[in-house]
């Protein structure tokens, strides 16, 4: 199963990739700018980014950092962010290919570990978690930041639903008291650090994934047959249409 949806993971992400480059959600947005502040990096930190699609996150922490790693399981995207750390004169930046549940470092290898908007694809979350927990020295940091579905049963199917139908690789978008839990059984001490809601170009959002046609019509049909409660939740919008999505910021820290 595992590897099904990796296979359509890279399926999706190999063909989009360019356009995670130019994104502006992707690129920039006060996410990224809470994460490298948060952050709060010496110049001393070796720094791991998973997940790292175009490269923004890990292009945007390496000038505090000594060196990052960034790890993506699809080979077309880690090319176009080694392209963008080449354009920006980054070479403390490389990219590598690799499944974020078999992460192939040795134990304790790294100060900090970022994770954005990403987290969603994890086939198996938790095996996830407790790799980086491997990973991760003593003391060092996990910062995730990802799509983060309403508390609300109602809500959260509806939420997932039409993220399932945008890209056929989405696994699932967890509840912010589900990424607690599991980042505690993974072993960390973890909090919920902040909340955005970004607003997203409905157009702009499918053509990204290239959704298909039919399923942008299903997702039209979806939004505009939406209850008072879930316009309200995900702001959905007519026309333009569009919607703002919620995201977690949540900090981890391995204590031992």
């Amino acid at each position: 199963m595992t590897e099904s949806v990796n296979a359509g993971i890279q399926s999706q992400f190999g063909a989009a990739a360019s356009a995670y480059v130019t994104s502006a959600v992707h690129a920039s947005g006060p996410d990224l700018k809470a994460m490298v502040e948060a952050a709060a990096l010496t110049g001393a930190e070796h720094v791991l980014d998973i997940g790292s699609g175009a490269g923004h996150a890990a292009c945007a922490v390496a000038p505090r950092a000594a060196s990052v790693t960034g790890i993506d399981i699809t080979p077309e995207m880690v090319a176009v962010a080694s392209g963008v750390a080449r354009e920006r004169g980054l070479r403390n930046v490389t990219f590598q290919t690799g499944d974020v549940a078999a992460l192939p470092f040795e134990d304790c290898r790294f100060d900090l570990v970022t994770s954005r908007l990403s987290a969603h694809h994890y086939t198996d979350p938790a095996a996830a978690l407790r790799e980086v927990w491997r990973v991760l020295r003593p003391g060092g940091r996990f910062l995730l930041i990802d799509c983060i579905a309403p508390e609300d049963a109602a809500l959260d199917t509806f939420f997932n639903c039409f993220e399932l139908l945008r890209d056929s690789s989405h696994v699932r978008d967890w509840r912010g008291s589900e990424w607690l839990r599991m980042l505690a059984a993974a072993g960390f001490e973890a909090q919920m650090r902040e909340r955005f809601a970004i607003p997203l170009d409905g157009d702009a959002w499918v053509k990204r994934m290239q959704t298909p046609a039919q399923k942008v019509a299903m997702i039209r049909t979806l939004f505009a047959e939406a209850s008072l409660a879930h316009r309200r939740a995900f702001d959905l919008r007519d026309e333009p249409w569009g919607l703002s999505m919620p995201f977690g910021f949540f900090q981890a820290l391995k204590t031992a």
